[in-house]
């Protein structure tokens, strides 16, 4: 089964033939490497979607197409187009058409509110907002349409449009230009107008993309990214996982988040790859698009596989054809592992870590490793070959360890702040001059906001944010040491520890534990797993069992820490 799946070539044999395939780096805007690739990869599908499919050259023909309708609209170089869109092929089309006329794509979260959106579109000088009609439930089309017209009232602003794509019954606003009549203007423009401002505007190194973090803690920042580096990033991915030609990736992840676009998208682009998407993750939805698209790689994150390993279905549906997994954003214990190389069959697992600051992952563990490297660390920083950086030899970043405190480098082997270096590390964030000067030091390292430490062999184990740590009597605690303990329960699925205040002793800690299906387990019992590994003080004082729907989840499904803080403080009140 194993040469099967892997069509008995090894994953050595795929990274030679990528470095055959390309054997220099060559500086390329989105547009252009779409160009190049759709030409070479015209017939093979790039976004397969539950209901249609898209080749390359069909994407290419849309790209071109929504690029005249900006020229006509009248889009300029280093304009801000916000693009607020549900998973569909469109939103990869405007990501391209934006690149070729010289624009700057500022990708929106589509399960944010009106009025973090509105926070959004004024701090990145939107020029021109895309949108669906709705995305999921919400209705972002009736929600903004005040914000819109203030701001194209508003002298001030730099906003000029609002584009409506209608995807529901319900009427579209008439503050909008509805997408009908803005593709119109598509026909009025000639190929040689388009050409000239592609090659006007043909800069790998300009900014191509302002993707907001999440703002867990205070207000979202804008980062910058330029084509070179989500090309670099991408081709990393490509290579350090060995893709091959015509790979199908499920990624059931929204396309506005870097995870999408670098992990699956672009670097399934270097080699004619596809991506199977939906709108939204659903376990069952999920096992019949892998079966019905032949999916070989599966991304995800710890509760989406969670989800679907507990499906029934699985143990009857044809995934003959996956053989990889790539599972991040959490760490997820080895029985978790253990069972997806048993129910799914996969047969090249693994984990990573990175930031939206370097383009998505800077560290993948590597195809071989045990299940306790996976599930003890996020590897080591991913082999970019010709794209890496010139210091680094064939690595596009390095990293050191930091005081959070004081940003000084600690010495090897200290548990530290992470803070990363290299050729696809932002150049700071849009119009945040403190928050830019405060992340980034002189010799251009960026915080990661990640604690953890790197061992003789490069790979780096995370402790948490740093923002994370609590201290109970004076001592600081990592919620990821204990809730790896914690772990090691054969009844546990998932926990998460977040401190909470105490007037005894400053902190303490607060576990939400979600079971297995059909498992009981008792405070009683995890507080004495806790206490047969960790000091006294590490011990969660509360202990909370919750259901798998209860998790507060970002798009993305990572685990929003602060709003656990949030619902640990409300049950204390109680």
């Amino acid at each position: 089964m194993l040469e099967e799946r892997q069509g008995h070539v090894s994953v050595e044999e795929r990274q030679a033939a990528l470095k055959k395939m390309y054997p220099s780096w060559e500086k390329r805007t989105i547009a252009t490497h779409f160009f190049k690739q759709c030409q070479q990869y015209s017939e093979f599908p790039l976004i397969m979607m539950p209901d249609k499919a898209v080749t390359y050259e069909e994407m290419w023909g849309t790209a071109h197409n929504y690029a005249k309708a900006m020229l006509y609209a009248g889009v300029e170089p280093g304009d801000h187009v916000a693009v607020l869109m549900e998973n569909e092929p469109e939103f990869v089309a405007l990501f391209i058409a934006s690149s070729m006329v010289g624009a700057v794509v500022v990708p929106l979260n589509t399960q944010l509110q009106k009025e973090e959106l509105t926070y959004m579109l004024r701090q990145s000088d939107t020029n021109w907002l895309i949108t669906h009609q709705f995305a999921g439930r919400q209705h972002h089309a009736e929600a903004l349409k005040d914000i819109v017209a203030e701001l194209q009232e508003d002298t001030e602003s730099p906003f000029k449009q609002a584009v409506c794509i209608a995807n529901r019954e319900a009427e579209v606003p008439e503050i909008y230009t509805q997408w009908e009549e803005f593709l119109q203007g598509a026909k009025k423009v000639d190929k040689d107008m388009l050409n000239n401002r592609w090659e006007e505007t043909n800069d790998p190194d300009a900014c191509v993309a302002i993707i907001y973090t999440s703002g867990s803690t205070g207000l979202p920042k804008g980062v910058m990214l330029t084509d070179d580096m989500l090309l670099r990033s991408g081709f990393a991915t490509c290579l350090t996982r060995g893709y091959e030609i015509g790979r199908r990736i499920y990624a059931p992840l929204p396309m506005y988040h870097v995870y999408f676009l670098q992990e699956g998208l672009l670097a399934a682009s270097f080699i004619g790859g596809g991506m199977v998407t939906c709108h939204a993750f659903q376990p069952l939805q999920s096992l019949q698009l892998m079966e019905k698209y032949q999916v070989h790689d599966f991304l995800a994150v710890p509760s989406m596989l969670v989800a679907l390993l507990n499906r029934p279905e699985v143990k009857n549906t044809n995934l003959e054809h996956l053989y990889a997994l790539l599972c991040c954003a959490a760490p997820s214990p080895v029985p978790l592992w253990k069972r997806a190389v048993d129910e799914l069959q996969v047969t090249e697992i693994g984990t990573g870590c990175g930031a939206t600051e370097a383009g998505s992952t800077t560290m993948l563990t590597e195809i071989g490793d045990s299940l306790e490297v996976i599930s003890t660390t996020v590897g080591k920083v991913k082999t970019a070959g010709i794209a890496g950086h010139l210091e680094f030899g064939d690595k596009s970043v390095t990293y050191k360890v930091i005081d959070p405190d004081t940003g000084e480098t600690l010495p090897a082997g200290s548990v530290g702040e992470l803070a990363v270096r290299g050729n696809v590390v932002t150049a700071g964030y849009y119009k945040k001059p403190e928050e830019t000067a405060f992340a980034k030091d002189a010799d251009g390292y960026i915080r990661s906001g990640d604690l953890g430490t790197i061992d003789e062999n490069g790979y780096i184990r995370l402790l948490g944010r740093s923002k994370d740590l609590y201290k109970v009597s004076g001592e600081t605690v990592a919620p990821k040491e204990v809730e790896d303990i914690i772990s090691i329960h054969p009844a546990v699925n998932q926990v998460y520890i977040v401190g909470v205040p105490d007037q005894l002793t400053t902190e303490t800690g607060a576990a939400f534990i979600e079971l297995k299906q059909g498992e009981t387990c008792t405070r009683q019992e995890i507080r004495k797993l806790c206490r047969e590994h960790v000091a006294r003080f590490k011990v969660p004082r509360y202990i909370w069992f919750v259901e798998a729907k209860d998790w507060p989840l970002t798009g993305t499904g990572k685990i929003q820490k602060f709003k656990l803080q949030d619902i640990a403080q409300e049950k204390l009140k109680k």
